[in-house]
């Protein structure tokens, strides 16, 4: 990819444009704008242009889906940003230390179910020798169905 010509700098992007720029397929770009993550004005022709501050918004969201974010937390994140401007160096403090807070408890739960996960789920099935220990009689049921050493904080 060239650099931008300076006399370009205010001008709007075609969808491709934004794509090749922003290393997101066409198709990621339309979806991200039918979720309202993004937006477009359209031209004359009725195309879709972008400003050039959605490359900005674009890579939030693909760091943040990287890191496993969900769209609906990246766009409840973006939507919260005054006038829904493009994020600042402020703003993805911010943003980065909720979503932060999101991850430790991910990993937080994902370590407990790697540490678990040769044991009694809670399913109710019964079978395993570690289930008359950890769910006699499947206690677990009252609090639910499904594996509810999974789903739930409880520890049998």
């Amino acid at each position: 990819m060239s650099k931008i010509n300076p006399s370009d700098v205010g001008h709007s992007l075609a969808v491709g444009e934004v794509a090749a720029r922003s290393g997101v397929a066409i198709s990621a770009i339309h979806f991200y704008e039918s979720k309202g993550l993004i937006k477009s004005q359209r031209s004359a022709g009725n195309q879709r242009r972008y400003s050039r501050d959605v490359l900005r918004r674009v890579a939030v969201i693909k760091v943040a889906q990287r890191i496993g974010i969900s769209l609906a937390s990246i766009n409840a994140a973006l939507t919260a940003l005054p006038e829904g401007r493009t994020p600042t160096a402020a703003d993805w403090t911010k943003l980065s230390a909720r979503w932060k807070a999101e991850l430790d408890e991910r990993i937080a739960s994902l370590t407990q179910l790697r540490e678990q996960l040769s044991d009694c789920i809670g399913c109710g099935c019964l079978s395993l020798v570690a289930c008359k220990l950890r769910n006699p009689l499947d206690e677990l049921s009252e609090l639910g169905c499904g594996p509810r050493l999974l789903l739930s904080e409880h520890k049998a």
